[in-house]
């Protein structure tokens, strides 16, 4: 809220005497002119008018007629007075937007259509994770945001700002500071073995953006794309909107099914797509062996795996499995990974490491469309990494995740209604299904009812591809501090049972 708003002196002074040739008292002229001016939205809601005494200096008026004036807008509620505040516009031009929908959808033959591609994502939206309340009560893929340290980050910043030449507020490099790059390069090789040169490395601003990318620089209408059953409902939004031919596989005990992705004889794919570290959102780990595996099958095939390696930390923090795009010896992995999980989703900070034959057409699109991460975030992202205080935060939240996981599992058992797939700490959510048939009705109603208690679930069944899917709920546990944490579980479970 911005209390420097410049009143628009001239144009209220202008309008004021346009109407005073009607010969209305002065008062009720100063009223029309400013109720104009809000309802025109060039006072907009809830900026400050000037008091009563500046506005009749500025204006030549009585300092009567101005307060006249308000107490008029007043009555229509178009301005609010508050103690110590003074008079803030009331006029949310916002709200007139519904009304304005149908005047435009009943003239909608007079534009043009829109693009297939365009169809198609607005089809598909519904299938993203995206829940409109802002609950951070059990909302998956959270973090422990109460232990990032935001003072560090609120220092480097400071500094960024404090020693910047005007020569760095220029256009950045599209995919990425390349200081920011080789710090990425060096802790991906550190913590995954990973070798590639900076010039692969793509800063983005999360998964979706990465597989947004990827998916418009290799897959053409009807192009068969393979996904592991279950996974993240955004992946199966991006590459179906895309209008790909999804081929779904289903996971067992050692990850994706390598047999049956041998039985389907699948024509042509062009992308694999998988989470092998921590199967999404089962958390199974994929074996060596089944990577191995995969590899062959994609060269045999001549496709691109795409190695989304969402939650690498936790899933990693004890047995360190090498990752396929370090296993690839042929050059047709396209690893991804997140800073959103791993600090918070409000940095909107990923990255991708690309094969070389892709770098050129990447750059293209990332040019073309997203830009790039704001330069700030980057530098200061550079800096967390070369400060070691990533290093130290990673070993901090995997210590307060691995706690709250604990705390989470405990009471979870408590509620004979649902049942855990998996227990293990491999992941910051859990999964539970529903112990009995009535499921589907649940799932729903119990997520409704969750929301109206400020708890957050996603549904089970939204991460099947195929028909014949699963019910039941995915939670976040990491975001919450532990006294919370036994308060909404405690709510839970009484909506749950």
């Amino acid at each position: 809220m911005n209390t420097n708003y410049k009143f628009p002196t001239k144009i209220i002074k202008k309008e004021w005497e346009d109407l005073w040739s009607k010969g209305e008292k002065k008062y009720t002229l100063l009223y029309r002119a400013i109720k104009n001016a809000i309802r025109s939205g060039i006072l907009p809601h809830n900026w400050i008018l000037p008091s009563t005494r500046q506005l009749s200096v500025e204006l030549k008026l009585s300092r009567t007629t101005v307060i006249k004036a308000y107490e008029l807008l007043q009555l229509e509620k178009l301005i609010l007075a508050k103690g110590g505040s003074g008079y803030r516009i009331n006029y949310d031009k916002s709200k007139d937007a519904q009304n304005e929908k149908s005047r435009f959808e009943f003239h909608a033959e007079s534009y043009p259509k829109l693009s297939d591609r365009a169809i198609s994502f607005k089809k598909n939206y519904p299938l993203l994770n995206r829940p409109e309340n802002e609950n951070v009560a059990f909302r998956p893929g959270l973090p422990p945001l109460d232990a990032f340290p935001v003072n560090q980050w609120k220092h480097l910043l400071n500094n960024y700002w404090r020693y910047i030449k005007s020569s760095n507020l220029s256009y950045a490099q599209t995919t990425g500071i390349v200081d920011l790059k080789k710090s990425i390069k060096d802790f991906l090789y550190v913590s995954r073995n990973i070798r590639c040169n900076e010039e692969q490395i793509i800063i983005t601003s999360g998964s979706l953006q990465s597989l947004y990318i990827i998916g418009n620089a290799l897959v053409n209408p009807s192009d068969t794309v393979v996904l592991e059953n279950p996974s993240f409902p955004n992946v199966h939004s991006i590459f179906k909107s895309l209008n790909a031919t999804i081929q779904p596989i289903s996971i067992d005990n050692e990850g994706l099914d390598i047999s049956q992705l041998l039985q389907k004889q699948i024509d042509r794919p062009k992308i694999i797509h998988l989470t092998p570290s921590n199967h999404y959102p089962l958390g199974t780990k994929m074996s060596v062996l089944r990577r191995q595996q995969l590899l062959k099958w994609a060269s045999e095939n001549k496709a691109i795996i795409v190695e989304n390696d969402y939650e690498h930390e936790i899933a990693n923090h004890q047995e360190k499995t090498p990752a396929i795009f370090s296993l690839d010896e042929e050059n047709r992995v396209v690893y991804m990974g997140t800073f959103n999980r791993l600090l918070h989703p409000s940095i909107r900070l990923g990255f991708m490491v690309v094969p070389e034959f892709l770098i050129e057409t990447v750059n293209a699109l990332q040019e073309h469309s997203h830009r790039f991460v704001a330069p700030s975030i980057q530098v200061v992202m550079n800096q967390f990494i070369d400060k070691n205080y990533l290093y130290k935060h990673m070993e901090n939240i995997i210590k307060i995740a691995k706690r709250r996981h604990e705390l989470f599992i405990n009471s979870f058992y408590e509620i004979n209604s649902m049942h855990l797939v998996n227990t293990k700490f491999c992941s910051l959510h859990v999964v539970a299904k529903f112990s009995d048939k009535d499921v589907l009705i649940k799932e729903k109603g119990i997520i409704k009812l969750l929301n109206k208690n400020d708890i957050t679930a996603f549904p089970l069944s939204k991460c099947y591809i195929s028909k014949d899917n699963a019910k039941g709920l995915i939670f976040g546990y990491s975001a919450l501090r532990d006294n919370m944490l036994n308060k909404k579980l405690n709510l839970l479970k009484k909506i749950i049972s």
